[in-house]
Formats: structure tokens, sequence, C-alpha cells
């Protein structure tokens, strides 16, 4: 019996280990630039039409994290929160400037996506580039993962401009302190 669940464990740790294995993966959704399925509770992309919101609901997907702000051109918040409404999902609306960004936006990010309730959430900016830094700050931060780890992810998701990762990784930084 003991040779018989030792068997079980490992096979069960090679499955966990292959499937995390996997990473992200790219996949070209019309109306949807840069899409990524990042794991089965979370979807990242860059610059997403109002038009494909309801496509993203019949994915399955409960909310939406927009971190583009108002002013930026195509970011359409107030109809992407309407599609998004009238779909049945939540939109959480965390502006992330990206010449300035700040902490209270990662605090909020973090806090949404911390939300049982908002999985699977699809998170989007206008290039990716935002999503992916906060990325790096959830999976060091609420997930654990390395520092390495992360930024593996975030180059395959956004990648995050340089002075984003910085900011991203200086904020890791000052919440393990």
């Amino acid at each position: 019996m003991t040779k018989r669940l030792l068997t079980l464990a490992v096979a069960m740790g090679v499955s966990v280990a292959a499937l995390s294995a996997q990473g992200p993966t790219k996949e070209t959704v019309e109306g949807i630039r840069n899409f990524t399925s990042v794991d089965p509770t979370i979807a990242c992309a860059g610059a997403t039409e109002v038009k494909v919101i309801p496509e993203l609901a019949k994915r399955g997907y409960k909310s939406i994290i927009n971190l583009r702000q108002e002013t930026e051109q195509g970011a359409n918040i107030a109809e992407s929160r309407q599609a998004a409404q009238a779909a049945g999902m939540r939109f959480i609306h965390v502006p992330l400037n990206p010449q300035s960004p700040d902490a209270a936006a990662v605090d909020t990010f973090l806090k949404a996506t911390s939300d049982p309730a908002n999985a699977p959430m699809f998170i989007n900016c206008g290039s990716a580039s935002r999503v992916a830094a906060l990325m790096i700050t959830k999976r060091m931060v609420a997930d654990g993962w390395t520092q390495e780890r992360a930024l593996a992810e975030a180059a395959i998701i956004g990648p995050p401009a340089p002075a984003l990762q910085e900011f991203a990784l200086k904020y890791v930084a000052e919440r393990r302190k």
C-alpha cells in the first residue's frame, strides 16, 4: 500500500509539474491585441475592442481588469464598462500611468486579482506592457514566485517597458521589507 501511494504521489507531482511547465500561451483573437492565456484563471492582453467583450464572457471570464487611462486614444472605458456589465461581467478600472506608475494602483490590482469572485479574469491595457509589469508584482507578492520566474512570464505577456519593470521590482522589494 505504501509503495502504491508513493507511486501515485510521484505521478501527481509529475502531472502538476507538466501543467505548470506549459506556461503562458499566445492566441490570435480578432479584436484583441497580444492575447495571452496565462493560466486557467487569468488571460492578459493589450488593446481590446468593445465588440469582443461578449466573446470574453462566452469564454467564461467573470471580470475585466482594465489598466488603461480614460484619456488614452481608443481606451473606451465607459463603453467597455457598459459592454462588460451587459455581458454579466465585472469591470474593474485600475488606471495606471506608464510614465508615472503609482503604488496605490498596484495595491488595487493585487486586491482585485486576489478576489476569487473575479476569476477567471481578463486583464488588459494598451499593449500588455502594464499588464506584464503588474503581473510581476502579483506573481512575486501574492503567489510567492521567484523574480526569475515572474520576469520570464512577463516577457511572454508584454514584455514590460524597462521603467515599468523597474517600478514593479521596486514595489515588490518595498513590500518584502
